[in-house]
């Protein structure tokens, strides 16, 4: 008999948010093409906030061309629509920011240790225990540069996909993907999701704030130096999976560029800057 999971309490999860600019903008949908379609389709008739949360994306979107495993009810799925007034040059650190929120977040409910159990592989995955638990995937919009002032955001799409109460996995992600009631001590119960986006929005929250106003700290952690948070910025040996055609490379991870891009030094000898693409243990 299929297990009954609990039904979605939006007005919890605004309660609990009341203190940030997502508190009265969020929709809760049972199901849903893609929330971050609906976000950018709201970004594009003039919206600059909100949150969208579906218990099942019907179209659910990856990294590339990769889709998102959706068990009704078992994720959260859920995208927030942010424009904070930032130079575009200062946008490209969100990827980085939003996964130390999601990190936070995820370590503030469940007490997984960061980085040694929920980890970072740069810069949109959410690992736990070395296995896949969540995803993120962000688009932007620019307002071009003038004589006055360089190009800013105008606004920021943030996808974000956590597996929680799944049990089981097709077999082709069984090894690679796990939930975070998997990797508990006692998995019989169910997690409720309310205090996981609750938490996920309070963090997010931070961050934008602490990266509008110039803070180049994580607001959400105590990491002074990015590899506090993730073991795969250095010295890690990686596989960078190229995008548009482009092959791969393998590499050992050497850090990040002043613009938070992963630097990896090649096995075919230049340092590579990673501006797109994902990687993978070789």
């Amino acid at each position: 008999m299929p297990e009954t999971l609990h039904a979605f309490d939006l007005a919890e999860v605004n309660s609990a948010i009341a203190a940030t600019e997502f508190a009265g903008h969020l929709h809760h949908l049972a199901a849903t093409l893609s929330t971050n379609d609906l976000a950018l389709q709201a970004a594009q008739a003039g919206a600059r906030n909100g949150v969208w949360i579906a218990d099942k994306q019907l179209a659910g979107r990856g990294r590339g061309r990769h889709t998102w495993h959706s068990l009704a009810g078992a994720g959260l799925y859920m995208t927030a629509l942010i424009a904070p007034r930032i130079p575009m040059q200062s946008a490209l650190s969100l990827s980085l920011r939003v996964a130390i929120a999601i990190q936070s977040a995820i370590v503030t409910v469940t007490r997984f240790q960061r980085p040694s159990q929920v980890d970072i592989r740069w810069p949109n995955d959410l690992m736990l225990n070395r296995r896949k638990v969540g995803g993120i995937l962000i688009d932007t919009a620019s307002n071009p540069a003038t004589d006055a002032q360089p190009a800013t955001l105008r606004y920021a799409v943030l996808g974000i996909g956590i597996n929680v109460n799944h049990t089981t996995f097709p077999p082709e992600l069984d090894a690679i993907a796990t939930s975070l009631r998997r990797e508990l001590p006692n998995p019989s119960e169910p997690l409720r999701r309310e205090p996981l986006a609750a938490a996920i929005l309070l963090a997010l929250d931070a961050e934008i704030r602490a990266l509008a106003a110039g803070n180049p700290q994580p607001a959400t952690c105590s990491c002074v130096d990015p590899t506090e948070c993730s073991t795969w910025i250095e010295g890690k040996r990686v596989r960078v999976e190229a995008r548009d055609g482009d092959p791969g490379y393998t590499g050992t991870t050497a850090g990040l560029d002043p613009n938070g891009f992963l630097l990896v030094l090649g096995d075919d000898g230049p340092i590579h800057t990673v501006l797109s693409g994902g990687l993978r243990e070789p």
